[in-house]
């Protein structure tokens, strides 16, 4: 397989392709159903996605029949609209969760998100989409990277694409958007849909399996753990990146900390 990974799809899965985009080395996963395609993620910008759409042609001629969006940040959802009248007719189905779809809402009020497609097909805990010949189950495990992340489980490839609640290249990301205390339990039950041999699909690098995850979920549940004992001691949360010992680098923890404090103080439901 060649090394440059805007050049190659890879079948993660039965029927299951993950191709990764620079720059952010996001994911984008087209799972190919009797009825069409269904494509998870739609990268940075609408000229990203056209060169997408032209990726797509090389696994199948079938329309794309449903966009879902893992979670509100743009680059996963700056394409949303080449997928969508006038773009593309007839349009694909918009899916994500309903708190992600709030988010982008308030980030294209606000200028971050200028001209991106907000999901109008929302999810609240789950929902199965029909490709004809398989099932594609969309799930809200709970909050994590963002407050509304959705995981895709395809029982019949036994896969799960988990967005950016896994992270394969890179440190888990907390931003300033982050659930730090609920992100580990929301891991669990992610792992509870899990056997010995699920793909699990990240949103940057490459498919990991369980146990990966499962490793990912215990750093993840010591920052959380970290954190709340320097907030019992008074720590300031500007300080707190600086105390003590991380299993991640800390200068990528200044929003963990901000938002974790701000839920143990209440002031962040």
């Amino acid at each position: 397989m060649s090394t440059d990974r805007t050049r190659d799809w890879r079948e993660v899965a039965d029927r299951v392709f993950q191709r990764r985009y620079d720059p952010w080395d996001v994911t984008v996963v087209a799972v190919v159903g009797a009825d069409g395609l269904a494509v998870v993620d739609t990268r940075c910008s609408p000229a990203e996605a056209r060169e997408l759409r032209e990726h797509l042609r090389q696994l199948s001629p079938a329309p794309v029949r449903w966009v879902v969006n893992t979670h509100a940040h743009f680059d996963h959802v700056g394409g949303n609209t080449e997928f969508l009248p006038p773009r593309q007719v007839p349009g694909a189905e918009l899916w994500g969760h309903r708190a992600a779809a709030a988010e982008m809402t308030g980030m294209t009020e606000t200028g971050e998100l200028t001209g991106t497609a907000v999901p109008d097909r929302l999810v609240d805990r789950a929902h199965t989409l029909d490709l004809g010949d398989r099932a594609v189950q969309l799930r809200y495990l709970g909050r994590g990277h963002t407050g509304g992340d959705l995981v895709l489980h395809l029982p019949d490839a036994d896969a799960l694409l988990a967005g950016d609640l896994v992270e394969q290249s890179g440190p888990p990301a907390y931003g300033s958007d982050s659930y730090p205390l609920d992100w580990s339990p929301t891991l669990d039950a992610l792992l509870a849909l899990t056997g010995p041999g699920t793909v699990v699909v990240p949103g940057h690098g490459t498919p990991v399996d369980p146990g990966f995850v499962r490793a990912q979920r215990d750093t993840v549940a010591a920052v959380a753990a970290r954190l709340t004992e320097l907030h019992a001691s008074g720590v300031p949360a500007a300080s707190a990146p600086a105390a003590g010992q991380w299993p991640y680098p800390a200068e990528g923890l200044r929003d963990a900390a901000l938002r974790a404090y701000a839920q143990l103080d209440g002031t962040l439901r």
